[in-house]
């Protein structure tokens, strides 16, 4: 059980880490190809170009999951710590909505890829699989910023929300 609660709890992280990693070894491969052979690889392209996206989109993920998304808070600074927390909860509601309507609307899309598969031009896979990325993350941002909404308010913590922008 502690393995599952692990990879549920750091999921982002690995994702992450092994697109980049992906992306790394296929950039590398492409070079080591070039100055070797004097021709690259065809398919590390395209694959390194798909793991940067999956990367990037797992990235917002994260970014929602450890609460560091870029907020401007200055003007917040002014008001008291309660109008704080309620405008970055209007804030994280309206960021809730518009990722869930991505999403929603990524499913459609995804649908329709699958329905009428457009193929990948070196690796021959289809591409609605690659897109998936888009509403799958665009339906995990909303949970992970839901859950630290969860955990504060079970540790009776829901002002540290915006306490600690005024340090960061």
């Amino acid at each position: 059980m502690r393995i599952v609660k692990k990879l549920y709890d750091n999921f982002e992280e690995y994702c992450c880490v092994a697109a980049v990693a992906l992306m790394i070894v296929c950039l590398a491969l492409q070079i080591v190809f070039r100055a070797a052979v004097g021709g690259g690889l065809s398919w590390s392209e395209e694959l390194s170009r798909y793991s940067f996206i999956w990367a990037v989109f797992l990235g917002m993920s994260l970014a929602a999951k450890r609460l560091a998304h870029v907020r401007i808070t200055a003007a917040l600074l002014l008001l008291p710590l309660k109008a704080r927390l309620l405008v970055r909860m209007g804030t994280d509601a309206l960021w809730i909505a518009f990722s869930l309507y991505i999403a929603f609307h990524g499913l459609e899309l995804l649908r329709e890829g699958l329905e009428f598969p457009e193929m990948s031009p070196t690796l021959g896979i289809v591409k609605a699989w690659v897109e998936a990325i888009i509403p799958f993350c665009f339906f995990l941002t909303p949970w992970r910023i839901v859950e630290q909404y969860c955990r504060n308010i079970h540790r009776g913590t829901l002002l540290e929300l915006v306490r600690d922008e005024v340090t960061s």
